[in-house]
């Protein structure tokens, strides 16, 4: 710099403001990135959340079906009127083939709702992977940042290239994040 009297930068200082402005700008997708990774970790939890208490729903369901059979069972012993009996026998197979239905349907059967909850908890497992690895480039690059600034006012060209290492560092987290967030857990 000439003394900060001219107002005139020199070249290494016009360098570096545009390697800062650079990093600022990574710096900014990489928490919308964050951001949206944990907005989307959060949906996805209620969704599990959702499909689970829908899947206890439906086992309760099942479990008082499978007493009204067991009670109905107790009732058929000793009853003598075989028109009674049928009843009884034609209900408990109406709940039988209902019990089948809630355990497994195509659609919303406990069955498919586990498949679901877990395909679900998988994605928010996902996206939280994204999310941390996101995070953690943010702040690497929130520190090259500073380095970075700091080799303007320091006049020391190592600060720069040790605030480029950090955004490197930075920036591979981040792609991580992006492209394959399981590869290895944080």
């Amino acid at each position: 710099m000439t003394g900060g009297h001219g107002g005139h930068v020199e070249g290494g200082d016009k360098r570096t403001a545009l390697v800062i402005a650079v990093l600022a700008l990574l710096l900014a997708v990489v928490e919308t990135g964050a951001k949206a990774s944990q907005t989307e970790a959060l949906s996805q939890n209620v969704e599990a959340t959702n499909l689970w208490a829908f899947y206890q729903a439906r086992t309760i369901r099942q479990t008082t079906a499978s007493t009204a059979i067991e009670t109905a069972e107790l009732q058929k012993i000793g009853m003598t009127d075989d028109a009674s009996r049928a009843r009884i026998e034609e209900q408990q197979k109406k709940w039988r083939e209902q019990i089948a239905t809630w355990d497994s349907n195509g659609r919303d059967g406990r069955k498919e709702l586990t498949a679901k909850a877990r395909e679900t908890e998988h994605a928010r497992e996902h996206s939280m992977a994204r999310y941390h690895f996101l995070e953690y480039s943010a702040a690497l690059l929130q520190v090259a940042i500073v380095i970075a600034s700091a080799s303007i006012i320091t006049s020391t060209p190592a600060l720069l290239l040790l605030g480029i290492a950090l955004a490197a560092g930075g920036a591979a987290l981040g792609g991580i994040g992006w492209l394959n967030p399981e590869l290895f857990h944080l």
